[in-house]
């Protein structure tokens, strides 16, 4: 299989797989593939261009094989994305599930793409939906607008450039189901693209700050960006429709729970917030279901 080739031996366990979960949206990302020889596939648009990376582990060495203008860059920044900077020591826990889940799951470590608007966008499209909602969208988006990744996986697209973003027809958005409030957030923060790109070097007020100056991001679209483009182990989602509850019922068995009460279990954890917000996802807790669930909204016939 032609491209440009790179190995790396990573100093910790890496689990592969669920390390780069976070960066799927969905069952059918046209971004993301897995094939059945254990590789996961990803296309990117990186400063150097489009570019495709295929990511595979063998006797713990990872082989990462790319292509396209942009192969350089992603082949030089793959430690960082797999977590190189990572450093989960500094989270310390008492015995117990949580610490369970640490050690069960310590070869998961924080992605860091680096690449700020790749997250975003699809971060806007989740804002008050239903994931399939904004899967489906993501889908509809970059099979209509993105550019076919370089390389043999077929059926990979790189999403949309910022002008690329900027110029979907208002109808085209209404047709993947996106209404006209996120789509908006979604243009303007395109236009902001290269002054955005910049807080992934940013510590994390600063990227906070910097994120949320965009009218329609808040906390919640910048965390879920920031946890992604940064590796940023504190950013929590706050605002999120489940995981206020799934803290609460892990850390302190309450059944329900808000922002505020959330904030507040994971304070001894400063620092490393969105991390144990992981572990426990990992851990499988669930906390008991009340009330109806979201309902799925069609907006393309409004």
């Amino acid at each position: 299989m032609p491209g440009a080739v790179r190995r790396w031996r990573p100093g910790f366990p890496l689990d592969l797989g669920r390390t780069l979960l976070p960066l799927r949206r969905g069952p059918a990302d046209p971004a993301y593939r897995t094939d059945p020889e254990g590789g996961i596939w990803r296309a990117s648009r990186t400063p150097g261009g489009i570019g495709t990376l295929r990511l595979t582990v063998r006797a713990g060495e990872v082989e990462g094989r790319a292509w396209g203008p942009g192969a350089d860059w992603l082949l030089e920044r793959l430690p960082t994305l797999l977590g190189e900077g990572d450093d989960p020591s500094g989270l310390v826990l008492p015995p117990g599930p949580l610490r369970e889940a640490q050690r069960t799951h310590a070869g998961v470590r924080l992605v860091r793409t680096g690449l700020v608007l790749e997250s975003l966008v699809p971060s806007i499209l989740e804002q008050k939906v239903t994931t399939d909602e904004a899967y489906r969208a993501w889908r509809t988006l970059l099979r209509d607008f993105g550019t076919p990744a370089p390389g043999p996986a077929p059926g990979l697209w790189v999403a949309p450039s910022a002008r690329e973003w900027v110029l979907i027809p208002s109808w085209e958005w209404h047709r993947a189901g996106v209404d006209p409030r996120r789509s908006a957030t979604v243009v303007r923060a395109a236009r902001l693209a290269p002054r955005l790109e910049e807080a992934s070097a940013l510590p994390h007020d600063e990227a906070f700050a910097r994120l949320t100056t965009v009218p329609g991001i808040g906390h919640w679209t910048a965390a879920e960006t920031l946890q992604r483009s940064n590796g940023d182990p504190d950013a929590v989602s706050v605002g999120d429709y489940h995981l206020p509850n799934l803290v609460g019922w892990a850390l302190a068995g309450r059944p329900r729970s808000d922002d505020d009460q959330m904030l507040a279990l994971l304070a001894p954890y400063a620092g490393h917030r969105h991390r144990v917000c992981r572990l426990l996802a990992l851990s499988g807790a669930r906390a008991p279901r009340y009330g109806p669930r979201l309902t799925p909204e069609d907006h393309r016939r409004r």
